[in-house]
């Protein structure tokens, strides 16, 4: 086995797996301890994968089934609050924040198979027939989970919120706009 091919690979690719692990868990300890699992498991069949070619689909593979399958339980011993504090100014410097909160808070609505078909089918922008490849299933089931997936994003309100950040987005380009032109 070469550990520098591991190790590179490792650099190379943990910024997208942890990506990706983030949008499945939600939290970034536990997408780290996702990534740190599937690496573990990915390093002990190296030999294997790098013959085989495809390290990454490997890896990738590995991390969804590790997530799919994973019964870790999660620590609730805080909850975020429903009422933001009033900003000083006018720009919303938080509304990117707000809109991933957003989008983390709707992919959490989903059935973990179907939240691991929108994560990889565009999220990570694979095919129909990577994502089957990548959960062991038919491109059938790849597109039903997606259909039903993005139906229930739609009902979530998760439009609204895309809706309502771009709407802020344009509201403090104006109000910067017209800022510039004051004597």
């Amino acid at each position: 086995m070469d550990r520098q091919d591991f190790d590179s690979f490792v650099r190379a690719r943990s910024r997208p797996l942890l990506q990706a692990a983030w949008l499945l868990t939600g939290d970034w300890q536990l997408a780290e301890d996702l990534l740190q699992t599937s690496l573990v498991k990915v390093y002990l069949s190296w030999g294997r994968i790098r013959r085989d070619g495809n390290a990454e689909a490997y890896a990738r593979r590995v991390l969804v089934t590790t997530y799919v399958t994973g019964r870790r339980r999660r620590w609730r011993g805080e909850l975020p609050t429903a009422t933001l504090p009033e900003h000083a100014s006018a720009r919303d410097e938080y509304a990117g924040v707000d809109l991933r909160d957003a989008v983390v808070v709707a992919l959490h609505g989903l059935p973990r198979r179907q939240r691991a078909v929108v994560v990889l089918r565009y999220y990570c922008d694979l095919s129909e027939r990577e994502v089957a490849e990548a959960l062991g299933c038919s491109e059938g089931t790849v597109k039903s989970q997606a259909a039903k997936g993005l139906a229930a994003l739609r009902s979530s309100g998760l439009a609204s919120a895309i809706h309502d950040s771009h709407h802020s987005h344009e509201a403090r380009e104006a109000h910067d706009s017209h800022e510039e032109h004051l004597p």
